[in-house]
Formats: structure tokens, sequence, C-alpha cells
């Protein structure tokens, strides 16, 4: 990295995905000097030659036909901070014509200047309607008319499979309207970003995106929104792409979109403990009675499972075993990730039961959600 040249938002991979550096892809972000880093260029664009199996729905028949049909609903995004002259760029989504555009919240965050372009060249002024911080997600409005604006076709994201055709639309490097292609490798992927909630369910591809890509967006071959680039990994730690990116699958922009536009305050449940899946070989090492099901290594002690007496502990390093999970609101809880999911769909204020096995005990805790704050570490 490049200390004052360029800003990224650095994330850890979860441990299902190792210790790899991960690092946000918001774009060039940069102290007042160098702002000619993300000054508009000139328009470039790349396409594949690959073709696309035939789409009956669509008629798109190759990449070059697909970028067309979409392109147009990619916007460039620049953000100001007119008071320490730092700068950034990313990409957006138009999703209606009332001038509403989704992006990456780490895109707009600490500017209060924002201005988009569109792919004619047109620029103009937008104001920053809401942001949830928690899925990395914004929305912010021009005012244009709805002639000048084409917005995309949003997808099913539940449907996103491996091996699936995709291509990402957006400015990296500031290199406008920039098309790559490549495959979903993955879904449902997790990134922990130390203090503060974890990303969740993302859509994981190799098509290369970089600084810049952040807020744009991730295709399917019927020209359909699925994800939003937001992330990418390389063991390194540089801000380049190695071959694995990730996107907020947009079925989570949608849930939350009508409380973006209302202006509502987006608050994520919490129970505030740490996890470890156990094993057949980690339940016989600690004497555990149950061979799956989520342990409790950590409780803080301010959260909704604090103030419900749950406990923490691996074991390892002291005499106390933490509590396992086995169930919540009576649905098996077979890994952590069960339980996280689960977690993620209710509300702050929810009650849940929660089913643990303590010194080889079965009983159950009712569990108030809390909600995720800055700083929080479980």
């Amino acid at each position: 990295m490049r200390d004052k040249l360029q800003w990224m938002l650095v994330i850890v991979v979860s441990m299902a995905l190792g210790a790899a550096a991960v690092v946000g892809i918001d774009s060039l972000r940069s102290e007042p000097a160098p702002q000619t880093a993300i000054s508009a260029p000139t328009s470039s664009t790349s396409t594949s030659g690959s073709t696309v199996s035939q789409s009956t729905d669509t008629g798109v028949s190759d990449v070059a036909d697909l970028y067309a049909k979409v392109r147009p609903s990619v916007v460039r995004i620049t953000g100001q901070n007119t008071r320490s002259g730092a700068s950034g760029l990313g990409s957006g989504i138009v999703i209606d014509d009332k001038g509403h555009i989704l992006t990456n919240n780490h895109v707009v965050s600490g500017f209060d200047q924002i201005d988009v372009t569109l792919a004619d060249g047109t620029s103009v002024s937008a104001e920053v309607v809401n942001t949830d911080p928690g899925n990395d997600i914004a929305l912010v409005k021009v005012d244009l008319p709805a002639s000048k604006l084409s917005p995309a076709t949003l997808g099913d994201s539940s449907k996103v499979r491996p091996g699936e055709l995709v291509i990402a639309v957006g400015n990296p490097f500031g290199i406008e309207g920039s098309i790559t292609e490549g495959i979903i490798s993955g879904v449902g992927r997790t990134l922990a970003s130390g203090p503060g909630r974890p990303l969740r369910q993302l859509i994981q591809a190799d098509a290369a995106i970089n600084p810049g890509n952040s807020g744009g967006a991730m295709f399917n071959a019927r020209g359909e929104v699925i994800g939003i680039p937001t992330a990418l990994e390389n063991p390194s730690g540089e801000n380049v792409f190695v071959g694995i990116g990730y996107a907020v699958p947009i079925n989570t922009a949608k849930r939350f979109l009508p409380d973006l536009l209302a202006k509502r305050t987006i608050e994520h449940p919490r129970m505030g403990i740490g996890l470890q899946n156990v094993t057949p070989a980690l339940a016989k090492r600690l004497g555990i009675s149950v061979e799956q099901g989520a342990l409790v290594t950590q409780v803080d002690t301010n959260s909704a499972a604090g103030r419900a007496g749950m406990k923490g502990g691996t074991g390892v390093r002291n005499s106390t075993i933490g509590d396992v999970i086995v169930s919540i609101d009576g649905k098996e809880v077979k890994t952590s990730e069960d339980l996280v999911d689960y977690i993620d769909n209710k509300k702050v204020g929810d009650k849940v039961q929660v089913k643990i096995v303590r010194d080889n005990k079965e009983m159950t805790l009712d569990v108030t959600l809390d909600a995720w704050k800055v700083n929080t570490s479980a």
C-alpha cells in the first residue's frame, strides 16, 4: 500500500477463507496533493470476444451485445472532502428513473461532495440518501430527467450458481466503462473486518475487479445485476486483483432498499459472541458430548448473549469450556454459519430461544438480540 496515495479498506478473510489479506476496492483515495489519481481519464472500454450462450428472453448472443445492453446503467462516482481535500473514485448502478443509484458505502463515506458521471459523459452533483455500513451499501440520488437515465434490471442472487458466466462493469483505476468477464467461483462467502459486522453471503467471482470497480455491477448472462463488487483478495496485501473478488449480493441491497429510500437507520441484529465449529475431533479433545454445533469462544458481557448468561471459553488455555449452541428457535445448528445466518435474518429486539450444552447438560436461554455497533468484536 502507498501511504497517503491510496486508501483501501482492509479486511481479513474469515476463518473459512484463511488468513489472506482482503482489500476494499472503492478506488484510489488520496490526500490533497495527488488528486490527479481520480481525475477523469480518457474514455477506454475493453470487451471480450468470448461467446455467451444464447438467451431466448433477451436476445443477447455474446459478451459485446451484453455489454452494450448494460453499460448505460453503470456510472462513475467521485467523492471529495472539501475540508481535508481527500478524494476518491468508484462506480454505481442506476436503479430507477427517479435518479437513485446503488453503490458501496465505502465509496461515499467521508465525502461531502459527490459527483456522478453517466455513460454519455453527463456529470452532475449527487446527494447521499442513506447508507448501510453493515452491508457496505449506500444509496445516492441525482436530479436528472428520466430520459437521461437507464435503470438496470436487478436479478435474483439466490439463484446464482458456481460456474455461471458473469461480467463486471465499472471504472477500475478511473478507466471508465471497463468490462471484465469470468465465472461465479463460489457463493455464501463471509469476510470479517476486525471489529464490526462481517460482510456475509458474498458472491465470489474471478472476473477481474480493481480499485474503482467498487459499487459497480456484476451482471449475469441475461444482463441482470446479481452483485455489487466490494472487495478483492490478494495474499500479498497489494491493492491489485489476482483472481478472487467479492460482491454484495443484489438481494441484500433489495432487502434493505425500502429502508434506504425511507432514510431509516438500518440496524443489524447481534448476539455478541465468538464462535468455533464443533467437530468430532474437537469434541473428543475437549470432552464435549456433542459432535457438531457452535462452540462459544468468547462473550461480550455487554451484549445480548452476556445478559442472557451465555458462557464462553475454548478449554484449551483455561479450565472453562464454552457453551455449545445446538439449536435456535428449534432449528438445528450444525455450524457457526447456521447460527449467524439465522440471526442475520432477524431484527434488533427479537427474542430467540437458544439451546446450549453446558457441562454436557442441555439447557435453554432466552436471548433478546441487540444491534451491531462500531468497534464491537463479536
